[in-house]
């Protein structure tokens, strides 16, 4: 028997609006119990989340997690602690080089599950400027409305 239930946990909708994406990987990471608990819940904001990549090794961090209140008294729950992500050796390397030279800066898109495994959609993206914001809202509304000509048109005939 299948569960049919959106295998999405959360997503973080600003990162398309602040961020020109250029490549996306999928990347695993390393939880501990009462943070799988959270995913399970879908208790989790990336809106303030960045990945950092220190020691040649990427990093989860700022990401909230809301502490479940069944989480044991004896363990100290850090919402906001840095988690390791897990990439291949090649993946690292390559994001590593266009972080340090060409000024991209690492994104987290989606948490998701996968095969009973919570797993991260990681944007390499740069920053929009005020003027590339604008013009993706222009666009988008332009979008709408040409949407909205077409409806009424279709209901018309």
């Amino acid at each position: 028997m299948t569960k049919d239930y959106d295998k999405t946990i959360t997503l973080n909708r600003k990162a398309k609006h602040d961020y020109i994406i250029e490549e996306s990987f999928e990347a695993g990471l390393i939880l501990l119990g009462w943070e799988v608990k959270s995913a399970r819940n879908r208790t989790i904001q990336l809106q303030e989340g960045h990945v950092t990549i220190k020691s040649g090794e990427a990093y989860l961090v700022n990401a909230h997690f809301s502490v479940p209140s069944t989480t044991c008294t004896h363990i100290k729950a850090d919402p906001k602690r840095r988690r390791k992500l897990l990439l291949h050796q090649r993946e690292l390397n390559k994001l590593i080089g266009l972080v340090q030279q060409k000024g991209f800066t690492l994104i987290p898109c989606s948490l998701y599950w996968k095969n009973n495994r919570v797993k991260m959609n990681l944007a390499l993206g740069r920053g929009k400027k005020l003027h590339d914001k604008r013009a993706s809202i222009k666009d988008r509304d332009w979008k709408r409305a040409q949407d909205r000509e077409l409806k009424k048109n279709q209901g018309n005939s």
